[in-house]
């Protein structure tokens, strides 16, 4: 059979095509050769049957390129270990202000703001000449549940009301000038919509085109610690509740790695796939 006759389910439940490109493509963004590239496909596409999951092409394409080198599955799993920054939000929320900090803006996390009618707690209040842009974040825990309309919605409506109270209060010596909606998954056509005719930000994983969430992680090099392939679940957690959310905060905080009392050879290796990591930025 051919392997483009092969249906795959996504994460959504929806049934589409397998394609060997976009195989390709996942696993080029990795910064691997195409050599070590076209042995995975070849491996992967031997494993395909009808109703395989993405799930499972995932998971045997990870594991060979683990093999390889972990550097590369580490920036094949950038996708799952935002998820993995869960259950609750607060580190993508801390996560979303790191990339606003190296992106050259003053960051506040969690603020409460008042509105004309009802104080409100925002998640990130992001700071650059003179001008102040309000960040909301919407956190999913799990694959294919998209942000619907409703999202935009009701952080528009927050947002009107701390933008009518901005200018009355003296505290307030910048200029509040939008608001940005930012999610780990997609958000539907409505809420796209809805978005581009309110005057909302939307930031998802891969929109806006070339400049989505994706985009600005491999740019900057900023890598959640949940990519890391060497440390456990348990390390890792310990390290997100110690506010070490990106890769390159834990290079310059190596005392938790010893804290956890980690071997001096495991410690090498995890920095040393970290490093990669924060250098081997994709241009």
């Amino acid at each position: 059979m051919n392997d483009k006759d092969i249906d795959i389910i996504k994460y959504s439940g929806e049934k589409v095509k397998f394609s060997t490109n976009k195989l390709y493509a996942s696993l080029k963004k990795t910064g691997a050769e195409d050599a070590i590239i076209n042995q995975i496909i070849d491996k992967v596409r031997d494993d395909l049957y009808q109703g395989i999951s993405t799930k499972e092409i995932y998971n045997r394409a990870f594991s060979l390129l683990k093999k390889k080198k972990s550097y590369f599955a580490s920036k094949y799993k950038l996708k799952k270990a935002i998820y993995e920054l869960g259950p609750t939000g607060f580190p993508f929320e801390r996560f979303v202000a790191s990339i606003l900090k190296y992106s050259g803006y003053n960051i506040e996390v969690g603020t409460i703001l008042n509105g004309k009618c009802v104080a409100h707690e925002i998640d990130v209040i992001a700071k650059k000449n003179n001008e102040t842009t309000i960040v909301e974040c919407k956190f999913h825990g799990e694959q294919g549940l998209n942000c619907n309309v409703k999202v935009p919605l009701y952080i528009n409506s927050r947002y009107l009301d701390v933008e009518a109270q901005w200018d009355k209060s003296t505290k307030n010596k910048n200029k509040l000038i939008e608001c940005w909606v930012v999610t780990n998954t997609r958000f539907t056509k409505d809420a796209l919509a809805y978005g581009k005719c309110c005057g909302l930000y939307l930031l998802s994983w891969d929109y806006p085109k070339d400049d989505a969430l994706k985009d600005r992680i491999d740019r900057l090099g900023l890598y959640p610690i949940t990519v890391s392939t060497l440390l456990t679940n348990r390390e890792k957690q310990f390290l997100l509740n110690r506010n070490i959310v990106l890769c390159r905060e834990l290079i310059n905080d190596v005392f938790y790695l010893d804290h956890l009392e980690i071997s001096t050879t495991r410690k090498e290796k995890i920095l040393n796939e970290i490093k990669q990591l924060c250098n081997g930025k994709n241009h």
